[in-house]
């Protein structure tokens, strides 16, 4: 069994219902190897605590800032992302605490990320069962707000593509282009390169599953490639 009183110790918030904690932290591959665990899955609180994360995210900016709707809707998105979520997942050791399959605990890619990005918004949704909102708003500031900052100031909401952009325009009066420079796999595993152009020179390439995909780690490549 997970020692929950850590992960309590962690968060800084005591259960009065140890049981929501607990179901929290059980994936739903869990089960299918333990049907007879106490709780069920994390799904129905993940489903509350993103809309509470949302709310007090978005309650705080509103409240705080009273720059456009645009960039507001920037910020949270940086916030709340799946991303942004499983790094704080890690930072509070979520990932010691999440009951998961043979198989899913040996994963530790980009489905680990939303496993944990899932675990980080069920925890939201059962201190908002278990404490009440003023408790949940607490936390939320304590491990997600306190990363706007940060955000703001290097500009971390733009997503590469767009802060490319934004800055080859603003030092060459130029809009990026981008070239698909080899596809291959069948139609259903599809890979791509494309390459990220200033006028015609070559500035980085990217890959990925998709067009949109190879594009955004292509910018991201041609940022460091110009240190910006």
């Amino acid at each position: 069994m997970k020692d929950f009183k850590k992960l309590e110790e962690i968060i800084d918030i005591k259960f009065k219902d140890e049981n929501l904690l607990t179901q929290a932290m059980v994936h739903r591959s869990y089960l299918n190897e333990h049907p007879d665990f106490k709780t069920g899955h994390n799904e129905r609180l993940e489903f509350l605590g993103d809309a509470v994360l949302e709310l007090v995210v978005t309650e705080y900016l509103y409240q705080n800032y009273p720059n456009p709707e645009g960039e507001l809707t920037n910020w949270r998105a940086s916030l709340v992302n799946a991303n942004m979520l499983s790094d704080i997942a890690r930072e509070i050791d979520l990932d010691s605490f999440i009951y998961l399959s043979k198989g899913e605990s040996k994963d530790t890619g980009k489905a680990r990320q939303y496993i944990l990005a899932n675990a980080m918004e069920s925890l939201i949704g059962a201190i908002y069962l278990d404490q009440g909102i003023a408790a949940t708003r607490k936390f939320i500031d304590k491990v997600v707000i306190e990363k706007l900052t940060n955000i703001i100031e290097n500009q971390l909401y733009l997503d590469p593509k767009s802060k490319f952009q934004e800055l080859a325009q603003e030092k060459f009066g130029v809009t990026p282009n981008y070239n698909v420079m080899e596809e291959s796999g069948p139609d259903h595993a599809k890979h791509f390169k494309v390459g990220a152009y200033i006028d015609q020179e070559l500035i980085a390439t990217g890959e990925g599953s998709s067009k949109q995909e190879a594009q955004m780690k292509a910018a991201e490549n041609a940022l460091k490639t110009k240190g910006w």
